[in-house]
């Protein structure tokens, strides 16, 4: 069953068009991964997936259900985490994951924001104020919050960003038990080839706007005649 279904979307700013023609589809447990170079048009296509934007042309379909028409209802089951969106710096780590969760109106709160804090090993910092946090710890409370209304389709944008290497191999675990275990989706952008082949089902790479190949890793090393994703990369960045 496919939770996300984009098809030929557009958006143009002024005389610039970031993206053109793009099309993906998510499927239910699936892991995808949105490559490309930075100006690619990644992040306009995001943002029109999470309905931060409306596109020009094409349409979103979440669950069965168009965006443009069904806005509220499909996005309550969507989440969102990226290292570069700033959350309430004052307040309690505790508190920062209870905002979300009754911004979702999740079921017990108080239950579902202990299970996050144990999740995502947060028990120390729990009564800390985010602000003084450092940068990995911050990240690991927006992946607490992206995971507090227990998504359908997680959407996340560099989820490792910040984190040592231990951290961040731990992280890569959780999130994939996650989508096996629950069937969620998942749409990730980073910059970690390694991740994306460890995580990730199904690629689609972006440059200039447009999606120039998809498929599984080993598929697009053997299209491109390269050793692994990240000489594919590098071969659809050099053009």
């Amino acid at each position: 069953m496919a939770i996300l279904e984009a098809t030929r979307l557009a958006k143009r700013f002024g005389p610039v068009t970031a993206v053109h023609d793009v099309s993906i589809t998510v499927a239910e447990g699936e892991v995808a991964a949105l490559l490309g170079p930075n100006g690619a048009g990644k992040s306009t296509t995001l943002h029109m997936l999470l309905g931060l934007i409306t596109p020009d042309a094409g349409t979103i379909t979440l669950f069965g259900m168009e965006l443009a028409r069904h806005r509220v209802e499909a996005l309550s089951r969507v989440n969102f985490a990226a290292s570069y969106v700033d959350l309430p710096g004052p307040l309690l780590v505790q508190e920062v994951i209870d905002v979300f969760a009754r911004f979702y109106a999740v079921r017990r709160p108080k239950e579902r924001v202990a299970e996050m804090i144990e999740l995502l090993e947060l028990g120390p910092l729990r009564r800390r104020r985010l602000m003084d946090l450092s940068s990995g710890q911050r990240t690991r409370v927006q992946l607490a919050k992206a995971l507090v209304n227990a998504p359908r389709l997680l959407v996340l944008d560099e989820p490792t960003a910040n984190l040592d290497p231990d951290a961040g191999d731990r992280i890569r675990g959780l999130l994939s038990r996650v989508a096996r275990d629950s069937g969620a989706a998942m749409l990730i952008t980073s910059h970690n080839m390694r991740e994306v082949e460890r995580m990730c089902d199904r690629i689609h790479f972006l440059a200039e706007g447009r999606v120039v190949a998809a498929g599984s890793a080993a598929e697009l090393a053997g299209h491109y005649g390269a050793e692994d994703l990240e000489g594919v990369f590098l071969k659809v960045a050099r053009g």
